[in-house]
């Protein structure tokens, strides 16, 4: 099973979807990272950034949920983001043209692995895995 599905109980902020959730989710991370003893936490901010944005953007309903703790089998940060929609995040297709769409393309070159966890309960979580 894998450490993404067992995770540990960790400090969680809870956001409102606005413009203003990724910088709460942001400073979330950094004081995590400082609290897990690492300080390169320039991937993870853009990870979180993205997917906070994605959430607040495209679900725009109920809370967003942010956590952020070591992975128990690698030496790797794990990034969760929950909100309320089932829906899918699609990575897009990289058009010349295109005003956006490129932030999952970006995210999966700059993290380990990622993913999305559908929920029984509501809604669904994205979770990438960075390198510490």
């Amino acid at each position: 099973m894998s450490a993404v599905l067992l995770a540990p109980e960790t400090p969680a902020i809870v956001l409102e979807p606005s413009d203003q959730a990724p910088a709460q989710a942001r400073r979330h991370l950094t004081e995590r990272f400082r609290e897990l003893g690492h300080t390169d936490d320039f991937v993870g901010r853009l990870v979180v950034t993205e997917l906070v944005t994605n959430a607040y953007k495209h679900v725009g309903i109920g809370h967003i949920i942010v956590r952020v703790f070591p992975d128990a089998h690698l030496p790797m940060i794990v990034i969760e983001v929950w909100d309320k929609s089932a829906a899918v995040p699609v990575v897009q297709e990289e058009g010349e043209e295109a005003e956006c769409g490129r932030g999952l393309l970006l995210l999966a070159e700059l993290v380990h692995d990622w993913g999305v966890r559908p929920l029984n309960e509501e809604g669904k979580i994205v979770w990438a895995r960075c390198a510490r």
